[in-house]
């Protein structure tokens, strides 16, 4: 209990530093976790491969990110033989069927069964075939959990059909269900309820994938150049299409450009005084604000400590 609570710890550590983009200090929880003997239950509860790959795909650091990998590699092996062992297992039962037994038995039965002809079973499950154990495909690791909340898995089912908008999702052959599982459950971990916020986060994620406009999001999301957790996280700007970008990046260079202008023009005086550093180094315009028949506003930035303030 005290070694799953020590990765929780570690694990949402990791997480608010993907979420501010900020990766610093990484390095030292990422060696503590290589410390700690890990096992498979606790992978399943903390969720810490998810958290330590997104780590990774966030830091530059070259040093983060070869640990990163070889937590995720050491953990990969882990998961790989719990599985190699429950095959095993499915496999020494198969072993011991009745069937196997029964022919074992057959020198030793009586005359009248020795006439009988062979049977031969007709079940294609025989020993003959043995079947391999079945990895649940994921694009990431370890997979989402499955949830019995009717909130959550309204939210996924919402998801699924935004990722399926279009012929994208079979031509990529890509997962939707599980893509939308691991998405929903990223926003799920960060809230820790149902609540106002969660909604509002998956409703925006669903906006924007089912956005006609902008199909480079849904795809990037189907391929995997952009993770669960990380589209989880985005922010409208970060999600908004190449076309809207450039539009938003026009619009702030042209109020960058206004402001400079307002702030460079005017007539230079000493006539005002400064209400916060009572200095005269001024600088004023006259704007008509109101009718034709009205005084103009005069506006009047302090050029010492960029104090603002307007009279008629």
């Amino acid at each position: 209990m005290v070694k799953d609570q020590e990765v929780e710890r570690i694990a949402k550590k990791l997480d608010k530093m993907v979420q501010k983009k900020n990766t610093d200090g990484a390095i030292d929880l990422l060696r503590e976790l290589k410390n700690i003997k890990m096992s498979l239950e606790t992978l399943q509860s903390t969720r810490i491969g998810m958290s330590v790959n997104a780590v990774r795909k966030q830091s530059s650091d070259e040093e983060v990110q070869t640990l990163a990998k070889s937590l995720i590699k050491a953990w990969k092996k882990l998961l790989d033989g719990a599985e190699g062992k429950v095959a095993a297992v499915e496999e020494k039962k198969k072993s011991a069927s009745p069937l196997q037994c029964s022919s074992k038995d057959s020198p030793s039965s009586s005359d009248s069964k020795k006439s009988e002809p062979p049977k031969t079973p007709t079940s294609p499950s025989t020993p003959t075939t043995p079947t391999t154990p079945t990895t649940p495909k994921f694009t990431s690791f370890p997979p989402a959990p499955v949830t019995t909340d009717s909130v959550r898995t309204k939210s996924r089912e919402l998801l699924v059909a935004a990722l399926q908008i279009g012929d994208d999702h079979k031509t990529i052959g890509a997962d939707c269900d599980h893509l939308a599982a691991q998405i929903e459950d990223s926003i799920y971990q960060e809230f820790k309820a149902t609540d106002m916020k969660y909604k509002t986060r998956l409703r925006s994620r669903i906006s924007n994938l089912r956005d006609q406009k902008n199909p480079d999001l849904r795809r990037n999301v189907l391929c995997g150049n952009i993770a669960p957790e990380r589209i989880a996280t985005m922010t409208a700007e970060e999600m908004a299409s190449a076309e809207l970008k450039e539009i938003r990046k026009a619009m702030t260079k042209e109020s960058i450009r206004e402001h400079q202008l307002s702030k460079v023009g005017g007539t230079e005086t000493d006539m005002f005084i400064c209400g916060k550093c009572r200095g005269k180094n001024c600088t004023y315009t006259q704007v008509q604000t109101r009718s034709a028949d009205e005084p103009m506003t005069t506006f009047v930035l302090c050029n010492e400590c960029g104090n603002r303030w307007k009279f008629c």
